[in-house]
């Protein structure tokens, strides 16, 4: 199956498609992403003990924030308003597994924001710790669900 590229006008220049003849349907998304850190790291995370604060706690507000930036962030996605955004930061054997999902009624995915979630939330991770581990790397990030619904009707 051969996909048209929606982002490019017939000259091959790049547009925002027009998504204003679409109907509201209720979207959500959900991403991941690791920070893979030494284990001397993982344990001052784990102690509350980074110079900047809580590690985690920083990184899932940092997370939020940037979902929703991501229509100022990257130069063809729709500015959405965004309904609900989370994002879950956990401490593995090898790092920092983060998950955001977000969630809105709207004319166009949400893929996005889900997606710059996570990665915002991973480099804030990396922020903070830059100073104790200089072998961090980031990675694997994905998305791992989408879905669209008709919405309610009011």
């Amino acid at each position: 199956m051969t996909r048209t590229m929606t982002h490019v006008d017939a000259r091959g220049k790049a547009r925002m498609v027009d998504v204003g003849g679409k109907s509201p349907q209720r979207r959500r998304a959900r991403a991941e992403g690791v920070i893979r850190l030494a284990a001397a790291t993982r344990e001052m995370i784990r102690r509350n003990q980074a110079r900047k604060g809580d590690v985690l706690a920083v990184a899932q507000i940092a997370g939020i924030q940037a979902a929703k930036r991501t229509g100022g962030l990257i130069p063809l996605c729709h500015p959405l308003g965004l309904d609900h955004v989370a994002v879950r930061l956990e401490l593995t054997r090898e790092g920092v597994r983060a998950e955001g999902e977000a969630a809105c009624v709207g004319r166009t995915g949400v893929e996005m924001e889900a997606l710059t979630a996570v990665s915002v939330a991973l480099l804030t991770v990396y922020d903070m710790c830059k100073a104790v581990d200089s072998g961090m790397s980031i990675g694997g990030i994905r998305l791992i669900e989408k879905v669209k619904e008709d919405a309610p009707a009011h």
